[in-house]
């Protein structure tokens, strides 16, 4: 019986690598509303977990209503030294950010509120498509 929870352990720890070291790096900024128009859904309400996606993983519109895990990973400035909570957000891509943009998603401000302290502005996270 041991080595068979052993051996679940190992696989689940596999697991949890292996989604660890898919997660691409970048950073998060947030908007505020109105959240419509946007860009992929016009004037169709899609609640406030929801971001607009940078020329990093735009994709010419391909993004549009994908869904991304993002977690904060560090602070981007001095301003707010520990900005991150210890949990991620599900977010649905609904809007572009356009050229310009500082981060890699720009996260509504809700969702940003989930992830870190809003009063940092800009942070590093982390991200999986789900």
């Amino acid at each position: 019986m041991g080595v068979i929870i052993r051996d679940l352990i190992m696989v689940t720890m596999a697991i949890c690598l292996i989604s660890v070291a898919n997660a691409a790096q970048g950073t998060a900024t947030f908007y505020t509303p109105p959240y419509v128009p946007s860009s992929c859904y016009g004037y169709q309400d899609n609640g406030v977990m929801i971001a607009a996606a940078s020329d990093a993983i735009w994709g010419n519109r391909a993004a549009c209503g994908r869904m991304y895990r993002v977690r904060c990973t560090g602070p981007t400035n001095q301003g707010v030294p520990q900005p991150c909570k210890s949990t991620s957000v599900v977010v649905k891509i609904v809007d572009y950010c356009p050229p310009g943009c500082q981060g890699t998603i720009d996260l509504s401000k809700e969702a940003f509120s989930v992830i870190a302290n809003p009063d940092a502005g800009k942070i590093k996270i982390e991200y999986t498509q789900v």
